[in-house]
């Protein structure tokens, strides 16, 4: 099987093209497709799916991530949903009975650093200074419902561990945490959503 991932930003596919491998095996590839952010890949979608449409393949999956923000994401799921079956795909969500699905949506929730904080034991790897009691701390509990903002959380972390004090470089950030990630023990939610995703395009 080959992966088409569509990703909004340069940070995310630094951590995908860590984690992925983790998630499959060396019999599948994959190719991360970046855009400038959120509203520029939900405005290119329509055309990029579109322009799939012709030349899927039954050996070939899409897969599209997108932060949730501040979003409803019922309403955001829905919107990439509707984009998908709009160019005549098949969805995960939404099946066909007699086609398998071609694409599945997912969100990062609320922003991908939501992942990063899933794996405590990751962070720690790749930032010794991290306290080893982060994980237990309420507000880190669970990653999904960080309040104010996950990249915000978690450059004031790594700041206060003594790392980056004129500010956090998320891509460099992204890939030294997720090269010591290990998808079974994420926390996320949504992570946890997304590598289901993953592994029934491969299966």
């Amino acid at each position: 099987m080959h992966l088409e991932l569509l990703v909004e930003e340069p940070s995310a596919e630094a951590a995908l093209a860590k984690i992925l491998p983790k998630i499959i095996n060396d019999r599948h590839t994959f190719t991360i497709h970046t855009f400038q952010g959120k509203q520029d890949l939900l405005a290119k979608l329509p055309n990029r799916l579109k322009g799939y449409k012709p030349w899927m393949s039954a050996d070939m999956r899409i897969v599209v991530l997108v932060d949730r923000d501040r979003e409803d994401c019922h309403s955001l799921k829905d919107q990439i949903e509707m984009i998908a079956i709009d160019a005549g795909l098949v969805t995960k969500s939404r099946p066909h009975r007699s086609r398998s699905f071609q694409i599945v949506n997912r969100l990062a929730i609320e922003e991908l650093e939501a992942w990063l904080f899933g794996d405590v034991e990751a962070m720690k790897a790749a930032y010794p200074r991290i306290p080893p009691t982060l994980a237990e701390r309420e507000r880190y509990r669970d990653p999904d419902a960080i309040i104010g903002g996950t990249w915000e959380a978690l450059e004031k972390v790594l700041k206060d561990a003594g790392y980056y004090k004129a500010g956090m470089p998320k891509i460099e950030v992204a890939r030294n945490i997720s090269q010591h990630m290990n998808p079974d023990r994420n926390s996320s939610n949504s992570f946890r959503m997304f590598r289901e995703g993953i592994m029934a395009c491969i299966s």
